[in-house]
């Protein structure tokens, strides 16, 4: 019998765009799937990531709901028009400026924020408005390595590219977790160890996950950085390792940072006694790089967030400009930008001491500024820097304050002050996609405008190779969102600028921002995209990834700079620099004996706005938590999975405990990604220090003193729903993304007794199936809408905490559950075998999973990967996998 078999209807044309994540820039194809949603793939021909994609690029999909979206724009709560929303903004911005001066105005912008967007925030601030009052959260993450650039180089230019490390023989990792924040990056890292035998070596305070991987882990004291690479500077002269003709033909001031770093470390023993490391494991470290001409040094966070953060960069850069290892394939310095556009930012001026297009404030840049753009009010000098915008906001320095695309609510060091300070402002209007985020429900009388998110968004980002990636929308905005340029560029109209902020789009934009770079640029200035000024709208539509520079004359890109010298100072020599010797802002004390280090988590992103969303990306770290040395942890009387309080002299947190033999007694680490959104007590800014690097302005995030102690509760447990519920008053709690529901897991001092009304009041009318043992603390339950579950409520002594793995797997379906699974859900166990606890975010693998296709005889992370495709992705689960391996493959003890 013939069967008619209908054609199965095409797949969409995927949309080429650029994941907005970190600043590795991966290329993205997006399939809309008609509903509101899309399919997420890597684009195999960017060449940032050939294809893959990390845990939270993959989960990219599931991040695409409406649900908390800002729709219209409103003002002090009420919804209004967008002419009234932007007569308004430009009504209080013309007041504030004619009552208060210019510069009380204020905007603080996002390394989230396409290019396009921050191009017309800083020309309508610095140009037209008068301010120089343009910040950005990129502050914190790498503005040290920004200003270790132009004290070297003379300008903010990145020397290398990616394929750096594909053709290096020795990278050195410092202070980067690349593993879990870098994680395509790493892949190429690993394979490149794999085909030519590279060497990894990894320099941090927490041997993390990267430095499980490492080929030589150093796990020096918080801080001293800057004296390991003296160290190695002096180790390279004494062992006749300098470059003398490139430095005699290319550079200047080698004599004195060379004094300088005697003075400071002038042997491995000297080295060894100020950063705590064995002096063996210095001397192995001095002799790779010395014999190893191909020699990456990527940095990240860990140097950049520091108060001697610019040193820390500096440091490592006299190490390359020492060995002319620079604009070499293979070789070079590497910042590993934390942001999908903090470069972008960086281009066109988004930071308080840039004017525009890689200029300053000289005199000459100035002039040249103020005639392309035609301004009338161009600012001629640098304006307030994060940290001390927001003390001029406590101050009342700053009346009115425009946030864009960021929540420095909960992401700013002394995050309680900056929340007080931004209560005062006469008028603070935000710019945002989400409705939820502590910088929205700061006060309730700002001017809330909706703007667009990943996926809706048209312009252009730069990754942290100089290359520049297309965001293209292949969603339909929703509600009344708008681009933030476009909000921008209607109020500058509406100052009385209109032919100056006329742009038909977004294309019109970045030929304006090209044109700048290149305006009377022969060659003087690093940053020249001219060769796009003149790029029509339909070329702007297609455009394919490109690296800067990529000026008019040549219309050719260079991928590496620096090789034959040609810097950007004055003289076109790069200048080594004279560190100051490694001290950390504030000292312990006997209150605060412990440095409390932040950060990031494999698989969310700042302040989960848009990774909390995902089940997948939620299940691997789901509640706040602090990781404690053993030692420390018992001297604390802390167990693994207890609750503790860590305090600061700004502020406190309850964190779950991770007891880690990888962290270095007497320093915490918690990540930074909780809000008052997703947890009771979980703001890890709130507890972070003010101090800040006298040369680049970013705080000291990783070494803030810090207290810990124990915060023990009757009950732990979870409260699961089939929609986000309140949590209850007076619980410790922190929200979970699952599928078929939203949870809360929680714990109390409450007991049986006050868990069962609670649950009769959370869902009147249902039907319930409980289990209660008062006795012992436990309490389980179930509530059903027409025999549906709506609602299950667990809790135990905290040593015998319910699985909140299993509970979760019950709200998958929306079918009646049968009488056996109602059984096991009021038990406690799983209905059937679950994967157990996420280890792969990107396949969706659980670690008994793992186990089994151990325990059936893989005995690699290959084999595992065949059986199971765990690590076959992104690979930041790889070091997972290899404990897991280890564990089971050790030998038995006789």
């Amino acid at each position: 019998m013939n069967l008619h078999v209908p054609d199965l209807a095409p797949l969409p044309e995927p949309v080429r765009t650029t994941c907005p994540y970190c600043g590795v820039g991966c290329g993205v194809l997006a399939r809309p799937d008609g509903a509101g949603g899309a399919g997420i793939e890597g684009d195999p021909e960017h060449p940032a990531n050939f294809g893959r994609l990390c845990s939270k690029g993959s989960a990219l999909g599931e991040t695409l709901g409406l649900d908390d979206r800002v729709l219209h724009p409103t003002i002090a709560g009420a919804r209004v028009t967008w002419d009234q929303a932007l007569d308004t903004v430009a009504e209080r911005f013309r007041r504030v400026a004619e009552v208060h001066g210019p510069e009380a105005v204020a905007f603080y912008l996002s390394g989230q924020l396409l290019t396009e967007d921050y191009y017309v925030a800083n020309k309508l601030a610095k140009g037209f408005i008068g301010t120089p009052h343009v910040d950005t959260n990129s502050r914190l993450c790498m503005s040290s390595s920004v200003a270790a650039h132009r004290r070297a180089f003379g300008s903010d230019t990145v020397p290398g590219c990616y394929e750096d490390l594909d053709q290096a023989d020795l990278v050195v990792l410092v202070g980067s977790n690349a593993a879990w924040c870098h994680p395509i990056l790493f892949r190429r890292m690993l394979d490149a160890r794999t085909t030519r035998g590279t060497k990894i070596v990894t320099i941090d305070p927490r041997r993390t996950q990267t430095g499980e991987e490492a080929d030589l882990f150093l796990g020096l004291k918080p801080g001293t950085d800057a004296a390991l690479f003296c160290g190695l500077l002096v180790h390279l002269v004494e062992t006749g390792t300098v470059d003398e003709p490139y430095v005699a033909a290319h550079t200047a001031g080698f004599e004195a940072a060379l004094e300088r770093a005697r003075a400071i470390a002038p042997d491995s023993a000297a080295t060894a006694a100020l950063t705590g490391l064995a002096e063996a494991d210095v001397r192995h470290f001095f002799e790779l790089v010395r014999t190893t001409p191909r020699v990456v040094t990527a940095f990240s966070q860990g140097v950049n967030q520091s108060a001697q953060g610019t040193d820390k960069a500096n440091a490592i850069i006299n190490c390359h400009l020492a060995t002319g290892r620079i604009g070499k394939p293979g070789m070079g310095p590497l910042s590993l930008t934390g942001q999908p556009n903090a470069m972008g930012g960086r281009e066109v001026g988004g930071l308080a001491n840039m004017l525009a297009a890689h200029m300053h404030f000289a005199p000459e840049e100035v002039d040249l500024v103020r005639r392309f753009w035609g301004a009338p009010r161009i600012v001629t000098g640098e304006g307030l820097k994060a940290v001390s915008l927001f003390e001029a906001i406590e101050r009342g320095r700053i009346k009115a304050l425009w946030v864009m695309g960021t929540n420095p609510a909960v992401s700013m060091p002394r995050a309680d002050r900056v929340r007080a300070a931004m209560r005062s402002l006469d008028t603070l209007v935000i710019a945002e996609a989400v409705a939820t985020t502590d910088t929205v429900r700061v006060r309730e009388d700002a001017i809330l405008l909706p703007a667009l998110a990943w996926g809706e968004k048209d312009g252009t980002v730069t990754n942290s190779e100089r290359r520049i990636s297309r965001q293209r929308p292949f969603l339909k905005a929703p509600g009344e969102a708008r681009a933030d340029w476009w909000m921008l560029a209607q109020v500058g109209r509406r100052l009385g600028f209109d032919k100056e902020f006329a742009w038909p789009n977004a294309a019109a934009v970045f030929r304006e921002h090209a044109a700048l770079s290149g305006f009377e640029n022969a060659g003087s200035r690093d940053f020249d995209l001219s060769g796009l000024a003149d790029i029509t709208d339909a070329a702007y539509a297609g455009q394919r990834p490109v690296q800067w520079p990529l000026p008019r004359k040549t219309r050719t890109s260079e991928a590496r700079l620096f090789a034959n010298g040609g810097f950007f100072t004055r003289d076109r020599r790069a200048r080594f620099v004279a560190v100051q010797k490694p001290a950390l802002a504030d000292p312990t004390s006997a209150a605060f004996p412990f440095r409390l280090n932040t950060g990031r988590v494999r698989d969310h992103w700042h302040t989960l706005t848009r990774t909390g969303k995902s089940p997948r990306l939620s299940a691997h770290r789901a509640v706040p938590f602090v990781e404690v040395h053993p030692d420390d942890a018992a001297r604390a009387g802390l167990r693994e999975g207890d609750l503790a309080r860590v305090r600061t002299p700004y502020g406190a947190a309850v964190l779950e405990v991770m007891v880690a033999p990888g962290a270095q007694p007497g320093v915490l680490f918690a990540p930074m990604h909780w809000s008052e959104a997703t947890a009771s007590a979980g703001r890890v800014g709130a507890l972070t220090q003010g101090a800040v690097d006298p040369v680049s302005g970013q705080p000291e995030l990783k070494a803030t003193p810090a207290a810990i102690a124990p915060e023990p509760m009757r009950s732990r447990g979870f409260l699961i729903t089939r929609g986000p519920a309140p949590a209850p008053e007076g619980w410790w709690w922190a929200r979970a993304a699952i599928e078929g529901g939203s949870g809360l897991i929680v714990a109390t001092n409450d007991g049986p007794a006050e868990a069962a009304a609670l649950m009769r009041a959370r869902f009147p009318g249902a039907a319930f199936s409980e289990y209660a043992d008062p006795a012992c603390g436990i309490y389980r339950a179930a509530a059903f809408a027409e025999g549906r579950l709506v609602g299950a409520l667990a809790l135990a002594p905290a040593a015998e905490r319910p699985s909140f793995e299993a509970a979760k797997a019950f709200f998958r379906t929306q079918e009646l559950l049968e009488p056996a699974a109602r059984r096991a859900l009021i038990s406690g166990r799983a209905e059937s075998g679950g994967s157990g606890p996420l280890v792969c975010a990107c396949h969706t693998v659980g670690r008994d999973t793992i186990a089994g296709t151990i325990e059936a005889g893989a005995a690699s992370v290959e084999a595992v990967g065949a059986a199971c495709r765990a690590g076959t992705n992104c690979g930041s689960c790889i070091p997972e996998i290899r404990k897991l391996l280890a564990a089971a493959l050790a030998p038995s003890p006789a």
